[in-house]
């Protein structure tokens, strides 16, 4: 492999100005210019990039630390990440937290002393001191989907309350009145922010959340399942269970079934986080969508900027309602709907099945 001595001899120049025309200075002359570029062509030269950022003090990567790299939502959002950093001149380290706060600090831990230009991080939890003091350090970061109260850094999220209050509208038209939630983990924002959207977008249909219809999940399917069945045990059970993730209601829906119970026949269920394989479970599962794919590369495009020296601001975009069938939805009851819905928050057609959220309408035959 060449080196850098080795164009600087085939360029007739010093290895200095070789240096200077990899790194963009203006001060070689365009001769001197050519020639290292012909040099560099003919040799198939590739500078070292950590040696180069030795030299710029930077390495061109960020890092990227998120909860949980089987949740398909935290894939699909390293995917995009991965995606506009490339797009943008950068390469991507990932660290997965497992939704534990200490595997999160080592993730970080790490990514700093590899000198990394930047960090992502979607907190598992909110009291790491190590995050706080390497924001209070200057380190270029930004919090994404998740965050922590109190660090001054930009925050790339998804606002899902009033993807939340079309669901309980939604759920309210089709005549369920006993909902419960399975939650995420109190310590984190969105976990404390569903389950405040869901019991406030409640009581404005004058519906309680008993204590016994709260059950606190982790974000991972094992919870989704505990919760449920307890949820199934009490003397009067819920006609709908809310899950705040995805994984959560995967592990619901295989309590369900392990009752030898049917969605929605006996129990409905819906989602926070739309995944891939919603649309094709039996019944296709109703969940609220985050924009993921955009989450991802305005996070990138905010970290770039803070690293680069221009002013970064905070993102939200909205989250959205996509029904399908597993609350009691009927065809018939929705395409009569669907022409007086007046949702605050358009509900997404499901594509796989020509399905629409009703802004009101009668229950169906199916739910209880």
């Amino acid at each position: 492999m060449a080196s850098i001595k080795d164009v600087a001899a085939a360029a007739g120049v010093s290895v200095a100005t070789v240096s200077r025309v990899l790194n963009q200075h203006p001060s070689v002359s365009a001769d001197a210019r050519a020639r290292v570029l012909a040099a560099v062509e003919a040799l198939g030269y590739r500078p070292n990039a950590v040696a180069r950022s030795l030299r710029t003090d930077q390495t061109r990567t960020l890092g990227l630390v998120i909860s949980d790299v089987l949740n398909p939502y935290f894939t699909e959002l390293a995917r995009s990440v991965e995606e506009e950093a490339r797009a943008l001149g950068y390469s991507v380290i990932i660290g997965n937290a497992d939704e534990r706060p200490d595997l999160q600090d080592h993730h970080v831990r790490t990514l700093l002393e590899r000198r990394i230009d930047g960090l992502l991080v979607s907190p598992t939890d909110g009291g790491s001191p190590l995050m706080l003091d390497a924001a209070r350090a200057g380190t270029p970061m930004v919090f994404v989907d998740r965050w922590i109260k109190g660090v001054d850094v930009p925050v790339v999220r998804a606002d899902g309350r009033a993807a939340v209050r079309d669901l309980v509208a939604h759920l309210h038209g089709l005549g369920h009145r006993r909902l419960a939630i399975i939650a995420g983990p109190a310590a984190t924002t969105t976990g404390r922010e569903r389950v405040e959207a869901f019991r406030e977008a409640l009581a404005a249909y004058g519906i309680p959340l008993p204590d016994a219809y709260t059950g606190q999940g982790d974000f991972q399917a094992g919870s989704g399942r505990r919760v449920t069945e307890r949820l199934l045990d009490l003397p009067v059970p819920p006609e709908v269970v809310f899950a705040a993730d995805n994984l959560m209601a995967l592990g619901a829906l295989d309590a369900i079934r392990a009752r030898g119970l049917r969605v929605p026949d006996d129990i409905a269920l819906a989602a926070f986080d739309d995944i891939p394989w919603f649309p094709h479970t039996d019944p296709p599962i109703t969940a609220i969508a985050q924009p993921t794919d955009e989450l991802g590369r305005a996070a990138v495009r905010a970290l770039v900027d803070r690293i680069e020296g221009r002013p970064a601001r905070s993102v939200t975009l909205p989250a959205r309602l996509v029904v399908r069938r597993s609350c009691g939805e009927a065809a018939a009851a929705l395409d009569s709907a669907v022409q007086d819905s007046a949702v605050r928050t358009p509900a997404i057609q499901d594509s796989a099945r020509g399905c629409r959220c009703p802004s009101s309408g009668s229950r169906s035959s199916s739910a209880r």
